[in-house]
């Protein structure tokens, strides 16, 4: 009886969504929060504070945060992160992308391309045609 009830125990856990399943950090630990990033905004106007430069990309997010805007590092530059409500509990680094997409290759996005060079021109043909007639 006792098997059975700890396969039903350890069934239930299993099958169960987990509580943020990304979270990096135990609860009992509490939330990764830089005193620093604190300590910087401790007092402040969000308004009339400039950018604060970061490169604590693991700091989550705090209440006190909302409405300053950090920069953060991803690994060349700073990029602005303006913090909303909504952003609270994710982390900084979540908003600063380190890769940079470029575009898909292939024939289908090249054929994609020629496609809007081609309605660029004859755009730019109509809109100087057009021009030239109203001059006359």
């Amino acid at each position: 009886m006792t098997l059975f009830c700890d396969l039903l125990v350890w069934f239930k856990a299993l099958v169960e969504p987990r509580f943020n399943i990304n979270m990096t950090r135990s609860i009992k630990k509490g939330l990764y929060v830089d005193e620093g990033l604190l300590a910087k905004i401790a007092g402040k106007n969000p308004l009339q504070t400039p950018m604060i430069k970061t490169w604590k990309r693991a700091c989550q997010i705090s209440p006190e945060m909302v409405g300053f805007t950090f920069g953060v590092h991803n690994g060349k530059t700073h990029i602005e992160v303006l913090v909303t409500e909504d952003m609270v509990g994710h982390r900084l680094g979540e908003f600063s992308p380190t890769k940079k997409f470029t575009k898909h290759g292939g024939k289908m996005q090249k054929e994609l391309e020629q496609k809007k060079k081609e309605a660029e021109i004859t755009q730019a043909k109509s809109a100087t045609e057009a021009a030239a007639s109203a001059k006359k």
